[in-house]
């Protein structure tokens, strides 16, 4: 995005351009779907929503837990159902689990209902800002840059299905969602 972009269109310009439809984050941990879904949401007046937190709310259950009594197929299909809701919320910032938008189902839902947006990183970005690993299950190993250069690989062709692409790399919180602003701007 150029700063010239981003100065023509204002946020009241993009919030009206979000009047039909939603927004879904994608991405890897540590990408910032949470902390810039809820910064973009705060600029353009949307509702935020954390599909997991939604997940944790509706089942009493942490993530985690879900996971060890229940396995990851009825995660996802937990996932699945809450994710259909909350694409069908006009004006609203969602944010996706690592691996909501590797399902098939979830693609396919989301076409036409929300513009996609891949926050993406190198791994080693990522790594360097997750504060705390042993908050990760995924990442709590020896290996956790192995971990996300793994998963970087495995997700990538689905992560490319989205609308939009904003590498963050290098970028600041700021520079992150004035560059996200700018490429939904040109996209919509």
């Amino acid at each position: 995005m150029t700063q010239g972009a981003n100065a023509s269109l204002s946020y009241a310009d993009i919030t009206a351009k979000l009047a039909d439809k939603s927004i879904m984050l994608i991405g890897l941990m540590g990408s910032g779907k949470t902390v810039i879904g809820r910064m973009l949401a705060q600029a353009v007046a949307c509702d935020f929503v954390d599909s997991d937190k939604q997940i944790e709310d509706e089942s009493n259950l942490r993530i985690t837990d879900i996971f060890d009594l229940y396995g990851e197929p009825k995660f996802r299909e937990m996932e699945r159902r809450v994710i259909g809701k909350l694409i069908t919320q006009k004006k609203t910032i969602i944010s996706v689990g690592g691996g909501a938008f590797c399902q098939a189902e979830i693609r396919e839902m989301a076409k036409g209902h929300v513009t996609v947006v891949w926050l993406r990183a190198a791994p080693s970005e990522l790594l360097s800002r997750i504060d705390n690993l042993s908050s990760r299950p995924l990442l709590s190993g020896d290996n956790p840059l192995g971990v996300l250069e793994r998963l970087h690989h495995e997700r990538f062709d689905d992560y490319l299905c989205a609308d939009i692409i904003v590498d963050t790399d290098g970028l600041s919180l700021r520079q992150s969602l004035e560059k996200l602003l700018g490429a939904i701007a040109e996209q919509a």
